[in-house]
């Protein structure tokens, strides 16, 4: 896919059903955002409050294949649809971000069952720093 084809469009509310989908795409296993589904009204929720700094859909060709963030601590997140995996299509958006929003450091959250995400940012030049633990309390 050509580097020309990609394009990053901030989401705006038109974009729910595309991220809902996306969503549900995603490994939970894999996940370190969420551990259940959210059902649509709490995710129409969570896009509303605008959690990141900046986040976009990825385009190719108009066609809606993904998405990524910037958090607030400089966080990245990027998720595309999986029939794009594998491509060199998130190393291309990753870059694109990075160009956009330069920034000193830039961080990835990844859960450590997740190999396919671990393998892409470290082919990406990102190092481990650091394993946190939680202790999950029931209420």
């Amino acid at each position: 896919m050509k580097e020309k084809n990609l394009r990053l469009r901030t989401i705006d509310e038109s974009d729910l059903r595309f991220l809902f989908k996306l969503l549900k795409e995603r490994d939970p296993k894999a996940n370190i955002s969420h551990k259940k589904m959210p059902t649509f009204l709490e995710h129409e929720q969570f896009v509303k409050s605008k959690p990141y700094s900046y986040w976009y859909v990825i385009e190719s060709s108009q066609t809606k294949i993904g998405t990524i963030y910037l958090s607030k601590n400089n966080e990245i997140g990027i998720f595309l649809k999986k029939i794009h995996h594998e491509k060199g299509i998130g190393s291309k958006v990753l870059k694109l971000l990075i160009t956009k929003h330069p920034r000193k450091r830039y961080l990835a959250n990844i859960n450590p069952n997740n190999i396919f995400s671990i393998k892409f940012f470290k082919n990406n030049k990102f190092k481990l720093i650091q394993h946190t633990y939680e202790l999950e309390k029931n209420s």
